[in-house]
C-alpha cells in the first residue's frame, strides 16, 4: 500500500495552475488573486490628524507657548489651511491633512478653549504634548507608493476587499475556481425527498462533498450512478472531460460492487494509486485522466469519505487557485488524553478543539463507531494525523491536525 506521504506528494504533483478571470471587485471576495495589487500612493498619503483637537507647531510649546489664538477649523476631506504664525492654532478633526506650519495635534480632552471679549478665540493647552509629531499618523508609516499590498496568491477576505478598493482597483485577476463533479454510487441510496425503505438510505455523502468543495473556493455538481458497470461507463467518460476534479464516493473497495478502478482504467484515467496505508480510508484511490480531470475517488462510508476528502482533495482545491504558494499544512495540536492504536497504519482521529488560558490547542478525541458514523462528525473539529510505527499515544504530546472548517 502507499503511504499518506506518498499519497500526498503524488495528489500534489497533478497540481496545475487554473486559468484566470478578471472580475468586478466587489464579486471577488473569496477568491484567490491572481495579480500583484501595489499602493498607488503612499499609505496615509499626508500627514494625517489622528485625534480631534488643535494643530499647532511643537517649537512654541517647546519654548514654553501655551495659549494660541485659533484662526479656523479644518474638518477631514478639506483642504488644508496653513498656520500664518506659530501664536496661533486650528481646529482640527480626526481624518484631516495636517496644515502647513503645524506639526503636532493637541486632543480636545488636554485644551481649554474659551472666547474673549473681543470676540477672539483662545485655546490653553494643560497637558503638554511629548513631542513633535504628537497624535499625527505620518505620510508613508504605513506603506511606501508602490510597495506590494497583496501578492499573487492571496485569499480575499473583507480586509483585502478594503485594500483593494483604497488603491483604487476597480476589477481584480482571480484564479477561476475549480469545477468539480460530485458523483456518489451505489444502489442503495436515494434521493433526499424520498422515504428510505429499511435497506436503503438518502445520498448525503455527495451533499457533504458538494458543501466542502464550496467552502473550498469551487464550484460542484452532484452526480448519481447505481452499482452498474454500463451506467459507469457511460456516465463517467463526460465528466473527465467536462469538470477539473470528480469526487466519487464509494465503488472502490473490494466488493463484487465495486466496478470504479476498472471503469476507470478504461475511461483511460491513470491509476496513481490504489489503496493508503491509513485508516479511515485505506481503499482510496486516485488517478488522472491525460487530457482532463483528476479523480479521487474515496472510500463510501462518510467519515472516511470527508476525513479523506479533507486530506487529500482539499489541498488540491486550494493548490490549483494558489499555485504560488507552497501546499496547505496542518497546524498542531496536545493530545487531551491518552490513546491506543496498535494497527501498523497511519491513524486519522476525529477530534474536538479548544484552546487554553496558556495559548496550547487541545485535542480531544472523539468517540465514533466506525468510519460508517456519520454523526460523529457534528461535534469533531477536525482529526489528528498518528504516524504508524507506534501504538500508544499520550496526553500531552503534540501532533498534526487537520481541520475540517
Amino acid at each position: 500500500m502507499t503511504t499518506v506521504e506518498e499519497a500526498t506528494r503524488l495528489v500534489l504533483s497533478t497540481v496545475r495552475a487554473l486559468p484566470t478571470e478578471t472580475l468586478p471587485l466587489p464579486d471577488t471576495l473569496g477568491r484567490v488573486l491572481r495579480q500583484a495589487v501595489t499602493a498607488d500612493r503612499d499609505f496615509p498619503p499626508f500627514h494625517r490628524v489622528a485625534m480631534d483637537g488643535i494643530a499647532l507647531n511643537y517649537a512654541a510649546i517647546a519654548q514654553g507657548q501655551t495659549q494660541f489664538e485659533v484662526v479656523g477649523t479644518q474638518f477631514a476631506g478639506q483642504p488644508p489651511t496653513p498656520l500664518a504664525s506659530p501664536s496661533a492654532t486650528l481646529e482640527i478633526m480626526t481624518g484631516a491633512m495636517l496644515p502647513p506650519g503645524a506639526d503636532t495635534v493637541v486632543r480636545y480632552e488636554d485644551v481649554d478653549i474659551a472666547e474673549l471679549p473681543d470676540g477672539r478665540r483662545v485655546a490653553t493647552v494643560r497637558v503638554l504634548p511629548p513631542k513633535a509629531g504628537h497624535n499625527v499618523h505620518a505620510q508613508a508609516t504605513d506603506r511606501h507608493q508602490g510597495d506590494i499590498l497583496l501578492p499573487e496568491g492571496t485569499l480575499l477576505g473583507p480586509a483585502e476587499v478594503a485594500v483593494a478598493a483604497t488603491v483604487g482597483a476597480t476589477h481584480l485577476v482571480v484564479a477561476q475556481r475549480p469545477h468539480v463533479a460530485v458523483v456518489s454510487t451505489g444502489d442503495e441510496l436515494v434521493e433526499l425527498d424520498q422515504a428510505p425503505l429499511p435497506y436503503q438510505i438518502r445520498r448525503s455523502n455527495s451533499y457533504m462533498l458538494q458543501a466542502a468543495v464550496w467552502q473550498a473556493g469551487g464550484k460542484a455538481e452532484r452526480f448519481h450512478f447505481n452499482d452498474d458497470p454500463d451506467a459507469l461507463r457511460q456516465g463517467l467518460p463526460p465528466l473527465l472531460h467536462q469538470y477539473d476534479a470528480v469526487l466519487l464516493s464509494g465503488g472502490v473497495s473490494m466488493g463484487k460492487a465495486d466496478f470504479l478502478p476498472a471503469v476507470l482504467a478504461e475511461a483511460g484515467v491513470e491509476q496513481l494509486f490504489h489503496g493508503v496505508q491509513q485508516r479511515p480510508g485505506k481503499p482510496f484511490w486516485f488517478g488522472q485522466h491525460p487530457q482532463g480531470a483528476v479523480v479521487f475517488a474515496l472510500p463510501g462510508n462518510p467519515v472516511s469519505t470527508f476525513v479523506n476528502y479533507c486530506r487529500y482533495a482539499a489541498p488540491w482545491l486550494r493548490a490549483v487557485q494558489q499555485p504560488t504558494l507552497p501546499p496547505p499544512e496542518p497546524t498542531f495540536a496536545v493530545l487531551a488524553a491518552d490513546f491506543t492504536f496498535k494497527p501498523p497504519v497511519t491513524h486519522f482521529l476525529l477530534v474536538s478543539l479548544t484552546s487554553t488560558p496558556d495559548g496550547r490547542l487541545l485535542a480531544t478525541p472523539e468517540r465514533a463507531h466506525g468510519s460508517g458514523d456519520l454523526a460523529s462528525l457534528l461535534p469533531s473539529s477536525g482529526f489528528l494525523e498518528l504516524p504508524v510505527g507506534q501504538d500508544e499515544f499520550l496526553a500531552g504530546t503534540v501532533w498534526p491536525v487537520w481541520r475540517f472548517r
